[in-house]
């Protein structure tokens, strides 16, 4: 069985549709903006390439063998042959802890595991003093949240 309804006046229909108008059907609106996210850690590049990738290539971190021939575990370099410096440091950006820069990969893994690092086939920092670990640590430090 079919329904429908039937309006006494004109003037009733009118009011029904002139009720669906101001309350359902409302124009469209600016969308609800995406959360922000927090601040990003900028770490400066310029540091970055006098400070930090000397360290890289003096102990030999771009050769095939190492983060230079592929990603190793979740870091990886630029090959020897073929540098690029924007490259590393992206990737060095990422082994960054900005909450907790002592805890960042890139100062933890090369440092000696008697000296608190972590285990790592290579261990060139024997001690946080060492020259190398303290220029990193420098870097990572005069990074700013923006």
């Amino acid at each position: 069985m079919t329904t429908r309804t039937v309006f006494a006046s004109p003037w009733a229909a009118l009011g029904m549709i002139g009720t669906f108008a101001l309350s359902g059907c409302a124009t469209p609106s600016e969308p609800t903006p995406a959360p922000e996210g927090g601040n990003e850690y900028v770490l400066d590049y310029a540091m970055y390439a006098a400070e930090v990738a000397p360290v890289l290539e003096q102990y030999g971190c771009h050769a095939a063998e190492c983060h230079g021939g592929g990603i190793r575990g979740t870091f990886e370099l630029s090959p020897e042959m073929a540098p690029d410096p924007a490259f590393d440091f992206d990737q060095v950006a990422l082994q960054v802890n900005p909450t907790d820069p002592d805890a960042s990969p890139i100062l933890t893994k090369p440092l000696a595991h008697e000296a608190g690092g972590e285990l790592h086939q290579v261990e060139p920092f024997d001690s946080t003093e060492h020259a190398g670990y303290v220029a990193i640590r420098d870097w990572i430090l005069a990074g700013e949240f923006q």
